[in-house]
């Protein structure tokens, strides 16, 4: 499989080197100069498959993988934009525009839903940089060398881990003690690899991290999952050369050894699995036995209608892989040029839902991922003359809240759950004593588990 198509050269652009990119220097003027200004705050990386091959460069700006992956104007707010967009043209110096950079930055809420505070993994007294265990199966693991991407997403919630502010980065090159966190908490079963993109690292290093896991004192890790962007932005990863031999061949050597490879793969538009090279790449991964399960946020911009999931859920279930989770933009970074009010994402999950067959109905959502735990927006109802959400936890910092459904008042408005209050004149949701409770004690003893 791996020499039926031929390998490509990979080829990266970084924001200082966006002038150079072929594809730009046809676009206005003033287009080019907005995704300059905006590529100081927020990452910008971009390689020549996704230009080359995802891109309909006749339909820009509003070709969505286009909007998936450069910076546009109304992603910074007005004033800042303006800001920025001064001292580059006055020339000035770098320094002071980190520092301007830097200010902006911090008004966009880089780390989300408490993850510095709230899910820090600890071991005796110490804390274990790089890892987080918010959920009571899965343990969180960010390998420093898989902390970048093969291009980088403009809705990324996780953008502060690309802007070169190490006391913004999460990253660990501490494998053993993961190893010895893991050996300590017998009720984690899966761990999972994210960042960045794991499958940016080389497969010598991915396999230091995941073979030990096949000793039988880490029996109870059953499932290994893999979060990537791969498949869509390089899928010559699973095919090109001895490196995607060797990658297939560990896959399959732990498979064998009995652990479950998931591979959450992130396509947030159906045109990214149209090419003939991501296909190929599906097929060699189904073949070693690997799972592929398929999640994305709601992106205004992007993917926001019914049709375009709709149509996304069904490609991915004839190339044989699982429609997993359809997310809330989170409240962070460019969230305001994203997001999509709750009452809205509903009506496109319904819709896109109502048009698929059983096999595709397995995709949960519309998810908000936020601080007490994955929240769905299982509707829109009138109960006792009062219109609602209805909401439930797929998952929870307590696992007794999974399941359990509970209502908020109707809200045009609102975007995220900070926007929405208990319906039926309630006080406060059920789990909200609880969750402050956990809260202030994290915060009072600097972390988690232990």
């Amino acid at each position: 499989m791996s020499t039926i198509i031929k390998d490509r050269k990979f080829k990266v652009y970084t924001a200082r080197q966006m002038d150079n990119i072929p594809q730009i220097k046809s676009l206005p003027r003033d287009l080019r100069f907005a995704m300059k200004v905006v590529s100081r705050v927020l990452p910008f990386r971009a390689n020549n498959y996704v230009m080359e091959e995802l891109i309909d460069w006749n339909n820009i700006p509003d070709d969505p993988i286009f909007q998936l992956v450069f910076p546009q104007k109304d992603m910074l707010e007005g004033r800042a934009f303006d800001r920025m967009a001064e001292l580059i043209s006055q020339r000035a110096d770098d320094d002071h525009i980190d520092q301007l950079a830097r200010a902006i930055r911090a008004e966009l809420n880089p780390h989300p839903a408490g993850q510095m505070d709230m899910n820090v993994a600890r071991l005796d007294d110490d804390e274990i940089k790089g890892m987080q265990h918010k959920y009571r199966e899965t343990v969180l693991f960010f390998p420093s060398q898989g902390q970048l991407c093969h291009s980088y997403c403009t809705f990324c919630f996780r953008w502060a881990q690309f802007v070169g502010d190490k006391k913004l980065k999460i990253a660990s090159k501490e494998s053993e003690k993961l190893f010895a966190y893991l050996r300590r908490h017998r009720e984690v079963s899966d761990l999972l690899l994210t960042g960045g993109d794991p499958l940016v690292m080389k497969t010598s290093i991915l396999r230091d991290y995941i073979e030990t896991l096949t000793a039988p004192e880490f029996e109870h890790i059953r499932n290994i999952r893999i979060g990537t962007k791969a498949l869509s932005f390089w899928p010559y990863r699973f095919l090109s050369g001895s490196g995607g031999d060797r990658l297939i061949a560990l896959f399959e050597r732990m498979i064998a050894r009995g652990k479950h490879i998931a591979l959450m793969a992130h396509f947030d538009h159906w045109r990214e699995m149209d090419s003939p090279v991501c296909r190929a790449a599906i097929r060699r991964l189904k073949s070693a036995g690997v799972e592929i399960r398929c999640q994305a946020p709601l992106l205004r911009h992007i993917n926001d209608s019914p049709e375009e999931w709709s149509r996304m859920w069904r490609e991915q279930v004839r190339l044989g892989m699982v429609p997993y989770y359809m997310f809330i933009e989170r409240n962070t970074g460019a969230r305001n040029y994203f997001e999509v009010p709750l009452h809205r994402a509903w009506e496109i999950y319904r819709d896109a839902v109502r048009s698929v067959s059983g096999l595709a109905r397995t995709v949960r959502g519309p998810s908000m991922s936020c601080g007490p735990g994955k929240i769905e927006i299982q509707g829109v109802s009138e109960i006792r003359g009062e219109k609602v959400f209805v909401l439930r936890f797929i998952q929870g910092r307590n696992p007794d809240w999974v399941q359990r459904p509970f209502f908020a008042e109707y809200n045009e408005d609102a975007y995220w759950l900070n926007h929405l209050k208990p319906a039926f004149g309630a006080d406060k949701f059920f789990f909200e004593d609880e969750f402050n409770r956990f809260s202030s004690s994290v915060l009072r003893s600097g972390g988690r588990r232990g």
